[in-house]
């Protein structure tokens, strides 16, 4: 990818940085091009610096967590990529009910931290590949719950390098949204509850099954390509729309191939990658679904993976 950003965009700011990175195994896709720079900011400072000089000389930022509902184009992208991987951005506090977390920290080991502690609220996101600062930036969880729930407080770095917190009364959490328009999510407080730690233990064990079961967890995939539909307005059905991979399921998609991409036979709302595929594979297919599921249900399926650039 040819780089069209000035050299010293990063390097007068002291930030640790590198060039061209391939940011395909960054991800849970293992596909896509390279990042122009990959920067790792050790401070909230530094990170306030960087967004602050990217607004000025209008470089393109992107933000990336644990990768897991991430597809990288085949081109790469321009700009600057923002991996909060500092320890200072890991860190994690456990206070009574009150836990703080980086959003740098790993969902999966704030469930367990939280459940060992006898905090309930959390793990019902057992399963949930994510970095804790992506889960709440798209309200991550599903029918046990979502992370939403136990958000308190958050700190947050906009595009200009203002750095302020957004507290519970002014946060909304809806299916896969929030209303957190700065671009960094940088620290989330959560009010947890009391419960005893073995029964949370039990039941992080119990979720986690039910969506190995279900899943294929252990193949290259972005978790759930769509968002469910939501409720047909002014339906009088009293049941619930069937789901996206219900839709793909009923269209007859599964095991539908693209190149090296290819629609789950295990849960059609998940396009896994074989050797050989390319972030190009998967698009194709992920257009070819959308296609099916509106001509034959006539449901326009928005994606819920994120797509760079």
């Amino acid at each position: 990818m040819a780089t069209t950003t000035s050299d010293t965009l990063l390097e007068d700011l002291s930030i640790p940085h590198e060039r061209n990175v391939p940011l395909g195994p960054l991800t849970w896709y293992g596909l896509g091009g390279s990042a122009e720079y990959l920067a790792h900011p050790s401070s909230v400072q530094q990170l306030s610096a960087l967004a602050a000089r990217c607004h000025e000389t209008d470089t393109p930022v992107y933000v990336l967590g644990s990768g897991a509902n991430l597809l990288v184009a085949d081109r790469g992208v321009r700009g600057v990529v923002v991996q909060l991987d500092d320890p200072c951005f890991k860190q994690i506090k456990i206070e009574g009910t009150r836990v703080t977390s980086g959003a740098g920290y790993d969902l999966a080991k704030l469930v367990l931290d939280t459940a060992r502690a006898g905090l309930a609220g959390l793990e019902c996101l057992a399963g949930i590949p994510a970095s804790v600062g992506g889960a709440v930036r798209m309200n991550a969880g599903g029918a046990f719950g979502c992370i939403g729930n136990a958000v308190r407080r958050v700190m947050v770095c906009d595009a200009r390098g203002q750095v302020y917190y957004r507290s519970r009364d002014d946060l909304e959490f809806g299916y896969r949204r929030t209303n957190i328009v700065a671009r960094y999510i940088l620290d989330i407080e959560f009010e947890l509850s009391p419960s005893g730690a073995d029964g949370l233990m039990q039941r992080v064990k119990e979720i986690f099954r039910l969506k190995k079961s279900s899943q294929p967890l252990a193949e290259h995939s972005a978790g759930c390509v769509f968002k469910n539909p939501p409720p047909t307005p002014c339906s009088e059905s009293e049941e619930p729309p069937p789901t996206a991979g219900q839709l793909i399921d009923r269209a007859g998609l599964k095991a539908l191939r693209v190149g090296g991409a290819e629609v789950s036979s295990r849960h059609a709302n998940f396009v896994v990658a074989h050797p050989g595929c390319t972030a190009d594979d998967v698009l194709t297919l992920v257009g070819r679904v959308q296609s099916r599921v509106a001509d034959r249900f006539g449901v326009k399926l928005e994606r819920e993976i994120v797509v760079w650039p």
